[in-house]
């Protein structure tokens, strides 16, 4: 995502657009009144699985702290100026009704379910420039780092799914999965401030 102040501000005013939409129809929801339109996914859960989805994304987060420790890669980090961790957090919410809201085959059958969140989970974590860089020009990092990292991407977003489509997650609300992607997000940065790679 570009950095400059006024793209972030847009990405994370964008966020808080579709947020207050879904709160809204949240509340219609608890109150007895559901918007026929609402968006998708916008129901309650259980505390219990707010907690959940948090600890699996951060135990998901601290494997790939530990392997790129252990594969001598964590040098390889891009930098990050210190204000874009609000577009993270807004991403968080953008993300997950993209995909986790959308992006999915639903009442189709369990088998086109599962197979919709392994497929859309691959192009969640390949459209992630990892793999590529569009910087001067088009081209591709088949690297080590960007192998491991869309790999670490993969498992977020299979993460993010089963927390919305498991059998735990009666209602199939998305707010578990928003938290769960913003504190993983949010872990991100800290990480990335804690090894010198957040720039101010």
């Amino acid at each position: 995502m570009n950095e400059s102040p006024f793209m972030i501000l847009l990405y994370v005013g964008m966020a808080a657009y579709v947020g207050n939409i879904y709160w809204g129809d949240y509340k219609s929801q608890r109150g007895g009144e559901p918007n026929p339109s609402a968006m998708p996914g916008a129901t309650a859960a259980s505390l219990k699985l707010f907690v959940i989805g948090v600890i699996g994304a951060l135990l998901i987060l601290a494997a790939e702290t530990s392997g790129e420790i252990a594969l001598g890669i964590s040098s390889e980090q891009s930098e990050m100026v210190w204000y874009f961790v609000f577009a993270s957090l807004g991403a968080g919410i953008v993300e997950e009704v993209i995909f986790r809201g959308y992006l999915v085959v639903d009442k189709k059958g369990r088998a086109a379910l599962i197979g919709s969140c392994i497929g859309f989970s691959l192009i969640f974590a390949v459209i992630h420039p990892h793999l590529w860089s569009n910087e001067e020009s088009f081209h591709l990092t088949l690297t080590a780092k960007g192998f491991f990292s869309t790999s670490i991407l993969l498992v977020n977003s299979l993460w993010f799914y089963a927390l919305r489509f498991g059998p735990w997650n009666k209602n199939r609300s998305l707010f578990p999965c928003m938290l769960a992607h913003a504190a993983s997000n949010l872990g991100v940065f800290a990480v990335k401030l804690a090894q010198g790679f957040v720039t101010f």
